[in-house]
């Protein structure tokens, strides 16, 4: 089976002072610990696509994602660890000065790079356009934007295994959803799933994601607080990450996990939860996003 070198995963507490007594306990699993480039969820959505590729003696991996993606900056180093050449089809032209700094990690870990516009990179699901892909690239295997595949689901369910059925409620990020499926799927009705999407009318991928859970497992989405939309951040947004360091020690991200644990706060707040309700949040990693407020943060 693919693996990488992997840091011990652990659940940590968060501190009572945090959720005040509103709710049993609150703990976390630190995913974000996985690994220095690959971490969060990102590997597991990425570990049965590498294993399909070794198996079947694909040598290229194609994928795709903006010029900020932690799902590209993941790809990457997975690939080079595995030998196996790939391509990374971005979304918008980030070419001489307009380079990231997530794209120069990319193309550091041998990851080719192909610009396209916007509305080209609508096509990413369209199987004449992606058979342009596999017809320049032979020999290569497609892995949709995010590791939002079948294969990317089944890689998630292992989190599972680090998941007590003592938790009443399970809280993730949610950015294709991929995540959120393999963890409903792989988890007993009695626990629930809550997904926080940090994109301006998020709910609408509801209807998406249920097609992709199996049976009669429910699931409940809240996009209340992605603070003017994907990517974008409030004053308001990164005081709260700090503050949330300075009582718990752990770092979140600007983009999903701050975005997540503030609406937890909320929900504490409005006593939505049972007294004896026990959270466990799963921090999906994402840390590089926090590059453009570094300046503001105080980790």
């Amino acid at each position: 089976m693919a693996t990488i070198p992997e840091c011990i995963l652990y659940i940590q507490p968060l501190n009572t002072d945090w959720y005040k007594n509103k709710v049993s306990a609150i703990d976390i699993l630190r995913l974000d610990v996985v690994h220095k480039h690959v971490s969060g969820n990102k590997w597991y959505k990425l570990k049965e696509n590498v294993q399909h590729c070794l198996d079947n003696n694909i040598d290229t991996l194609i994928t795709f994602g903006g010029g900020y993606s932690n799902h590209l900056a993941a790809t990457a180093v997975a690939a080079e660890y595995f030998g196996l050449k790939c391509i990374g089809i971005v979304r918008g032209d980030y070419s001489g000065d307009r380079m990231t700094d997530t794209l120069r990690h990319c193309i550091g870990y041998g990851m080719e790079l192909t610009f396209v516009s916007y509305e080209e990179y609508k096509l990413k699901d369209d199987r004449e356009w992606l058979n342009t892909l596999t017809d320049k690239y032979p020999n290569s295997f497609i892995v949709p934007e995010g590791g939002a595949n079948e294969l990317g689901r089944l890689g998630i369910a292992a989190i599972a295994e680090y998941i007590s059925d003592t938790y009443t409620h399970i809280a993730v990020s949610v950015g294709t959803g991929t995540t959120l499926v393999g963890l409903v799927n792989a988890l007993p009705e009695y626990q629930k799933v809550y997904g926080y999407v940090p994109m301006k009318g998020g709910s609408y991928l509801e209807e998406e994601l249920n097609v992709l859970v199996n049976g009669e497992k429910c699931f409940q989405l809240f996009d209340d607080w992605h603070f003017g939309g994907f990517g974008k951040h409030t004053d308001d947004l990164v005081q709260f990450m700090n503050e949330f360091y300075s009582l718990n020690d752990i770092p979140l991200d600007i983009v999903y996990t701050a975005k997540m644990m503030y609406g937890i706060q909320k929900q504490l707040d409005a006593n939505i939860f049972d007294k004896d309700s026990k959270l466990l949040c799963i921090h999906t990693g994402g840390l590089q996003g926090n590059s453009t407020i570094a300046n503001k943060l105080i980790y």
